[in-house]
């Protein structure tokens, strides 16, 4: 959030605003923040929210609430790590870290995920925000191990960390 002396009133009317948004236009924003339509419906059905935390405690009832196959829609709008999807400036700001990285260095990256997807049938998800390349590389590697179950619920905490982000702008954060 801004330091602006009206950033706090800026936040409530744009949370307002969002919560009065007709429900199909309110679709078609949550469904920018996570594409599992079952979290958007469950985050819309949670409105009005009272203040930001309400929000915030929405998303991590939703995000609670998915199964695996909610997890899938969800992780199917985001680009795998290492190759922000080009011309979408949230997957661009997102995996920042990743640019002017060494070839080398993204070929690693590159090879473990394709590992990553092959063990567990989806893209590799962690919130990119204020990573480097390296540290994604580091803890997709210490993730690899994992089973399926246990991988599937860090994605669901990753998720949380990226929709809570994603939220925080539309209410005028600018981190």
């Amino acid at each position: 959030m801004t330091n602006h002396p009206h950033a706090s009133s800026d936040a409530a009317n744009a949370l307002a605003a969002l919560a009065a948004a007709p429900a199909a236009e309110l679709e078609h924003i949550l469904s920018e923040v996570c594409s599992s339509p079952a979290w958007a419906a469950a985050v819309a059905a949670a409105r009005p929210w009272s203040d930001r935390q309400a929000l915030l405690a929405a998303n991590r009832a939703a995000m609670a609430g998915l199964t695996v196959a909610d997890l899938n829609d969800a992780m199917a709008g985001h680009a795998r790590i290492g190759k922000p999807k080009a011309g979408d400036a949230t997957s661009e700001r997102e995996q920042a870290g990743i640019q002017g990285v060494d070839t080398a260095l993204l070929d690693e990256l590159h090879e473990a995920n394709a590992a990553y997807e092959a063990k567990f049938g989806h893209v590799f998800l962690i919130c990119a925000t204020g990573r480097t390349a390296a540290t994604m590389l580091a803890a997709l590697r210490e993730r690899f191990p994992h089973d399926a179950a246990t991988e599937a619920e860090i994605v669901r905490g990753e998720l949380r960390k990226i929709n809570d982000i994603r939220l925080g702008r539309l209410l005028g954060d600018t981190a």
